[in-house]
């Protein structure tokens, strides 16, 4: 039997559009392009050939267009999992849920979603200006835990041996390990992206190691997670979004990866404020994988 969303769940404006990105359904493309910064749609779109339409709503900015041929819309989700469990259901139930009538379509329609972000690299083999994908995501977020089936689409071995190696507190909440894509991470990553684990952090500062005037709980904590080693890969680098990203998109049925431009690196404690100058470099790859 197929489910029907009633209002108060399944938040539909005026316009046919979907609550918080203001899309409607015929606007979306299977393939999406994702990054955090509003503005940096603007530099995916400059590569697109022609532009079908753009919509604004808060920090969620949308442009649909063709590139080569292809179909592709950019969204930008802003800061943080907690905007990615906004983006990510409501490009889902753009795809997969009937709007004139709240209740699922037939056929499942799946995505395949890439984010193009920045993030701050854990190892001496993660330098700045290198490109990370992210095979798996360790949440310290917590959002995937809030969704019954989170340990179908996560691999638990992985959180046993990091929540062990850690010496984990469980106050800080269940971290979760999210699995992207194995077939888009190829498509995408090729041979010229260090390919590794990601932690998906719940803040820049604290959650990151960062130490200002506030102490942080474990100030050992990043040297934790730079030894960390399962099943021959490393923790490459510290970002705040793919983990929920891996995790929705699968529990939804869609694809879904993240690559990152190292921008600072943590070990070497190296950091490159002009990283928006030489990020177009990863844009121009992504376009030509997808």
């Amino acid at each position: 039997m197929k489910k029907s969303f009633p209002a108060s769940e399944l938040i539909i404006n005026s316009d046919g559009s979907c609550f918080h990105l203001h899309l409607r359904p015929e606007q979306l493309a299977d393939r999406v392009v994702l990054v955090g910064d509003p503005a940096r749609v603007n530099t995916v779109a400059n590569h697109f050939d022609s532009i079908e339409c753009e919509v604004q709503s808060r920090e969620f900015h949308t442009i649909t267009g063709t590139y080569k041929g292809k179909r592709i819309t950019c969204q930008s989700h802003g800061i943080g999992c907690d905007n990615i469990d906004i983006v990510m259901n409501e490009l889902d139930t753009l795809a997969n849920i009937d709007y004139s009538t709240r209740t699922e379509f037939d056929e499942h329609r799946t995505l395949t979603c890439v984010r193009i972000g920045t993030c701050g690299g854990l190892q001496p083999f993660t330098p700045t200006g290198c490109f990370v994908a992210s095979v798996k995501s360790i949440g310290f977020d917590g959002l995937l835990n809030f969704y019954a089936d989170r340990n179908k689409v996560c691999d638990l071995d992985l959180e046993e041996a990091f929540k062990k190696h850690m010496d984990w507190n469980p106050i800080k909440g269940a971290p979760y390990v999210s699995v992207a894509d194995a077939d888009l991470i190829n498509q995408i990553a090729k041979d010229d992206m260090v390919r590794g684990y990601t932690i998906s952090c719940g803040g820049f500062y604290g959650p990151q190691g960062r130490m200002l005037r506030a102490d942080i709980a474990d100030p050992r904590q990043n040297e934790k997670v730079e030894s960390f080693e399962y099943d021959g890969m490393r923790v490459c680098n510290f970002e705040m979004e793919s983990s929920a990203l891996a995790g929705l998109a699968s529990l939804h049925g869609h694809r879904a990866m993240t690559c990152c431009m190292v921008i600072a690196n943590r070990y070497a404690k190296e950091m490159n404020t002009e990283y928006k100058n030489s990020i177009d470099t990863l844009i121009e790859k992504v376009l030509d994988r997808m």
